[in-house]
């Protein structure tokens, strides 16, 4: 006779376990303590073998069935549901080990040491605020080019062109690092390529008025941020660099008796 929650609930816990059968295999054991656990019973290769199903009413009857459904159909494919089970088990647990989100930290502690410490932050910020809510937790390799796209996407519809071009490109950096790894075997962000806007940067015209130079100086030397970058602006209008290369001076190109800075400027040709 095929089990009821009625009957389930009303059954009272004994001196020993009791076994509540259901049908296809499927029976419920009542322990003495009153814990319930679904079991499913079933043969293959010719051998008894046993699959738990997870604990009532966690796993109400309607699902405990369900469950049982799912296991005789892949019996009936000449599948052991037991074997099935560990290798999802396997496979989803290989997946977190190699999710995007995992693969992007290892890839940025790998790298970010030779960047600009703002410019790391930076690209850390994005993956934390943009990517990883949408794609962080799947494994890397699982991710197509219309998921990578629609969470790009979501930079662009708020009126950050800029930066999702920026994201997208950061995210293949990471896929091709992932191939190099072994955990991916291609970079799908170029099968993106123009699926973004083109985005148009803004060159900001030189100040040539003497009153717009002494606004700006000023705005320079009442600039109340962090004291490098106070120092900085301060530095700037005496040397007349530009900022890449006061960003990166060395106190072994100064010569502070003579006030003198000498430095390499690079030529592209």
């Amino acid at each position: 006779m095929a089990l009821t929650d009625t009957a389930i609930r009303n059954t009272k816990p004994q001196g020993k376990p009791i076994k509540l059968t259901d049908g296809g295999g499927l029976y419920l054991i009542l322990n003495p303590n009153g814990s319930r656990w679904w079991r499913l019973d079933y043969r293959f290769l010719g051998k008894r073998k046993t699959l738990s199903m997870g604990v009532y009413p966690d796993v109400s009857l309607k699902d405990a069935r369900a469950k049982r459904d799912e296991a005789r159909k892949l019996l009936a494919a000449d599948v052991d549901p037991g074997e099935n089970r560990k290798s999802v088990k396997a496979s989803r647990s290989a997946s977190a080990a190699n999710s995007f989100e995992v693969v992007t930290r290892e890839w940025y502690a790998k790298y970010s040491s030779t960047w600009n410490e703002d410019h790391g932050d930076r690209i850390l910020r994005r993956f934390e605020r943009d990517i990883f809510p949408w794609i962080g937790s799947k494994g890397i390799a699982d991710i197509t080019a219309p998921e990578l796209l629609a969470a790009v996407r979501k930079i662009e519809d708020r009126g950050a062109l800029e930066t999702a071009h920026r994201a997208l490109g950061n995210c293949g950096q990471v896929f091709r690092y992932a191939i190099a790894t072994g955990r991916a075997t291609r970079d799908i962000s170029a099968d993106l390529k123009g699926a973004l806007p083109p985005f148009k940067s803004q060159n900001f015209a030189a100040i040539t008025d003497p009153k717009q130079v002494g606004a700006l100086l000023r705005a320079m030397d009442g600039y109340t941020g962090s004291e490098i970058v106070r120092h900085a602006l301060r530095l700037a209008p005496l040397v007349f660099v530009r900022p890449g290369e006061l960003r990166k001076a060395e106190w072994a190109g100064f010569d502070l008796e003579a006030g003198e800075w000498r430095y390499i400027v690079a030529f592209l040709h």
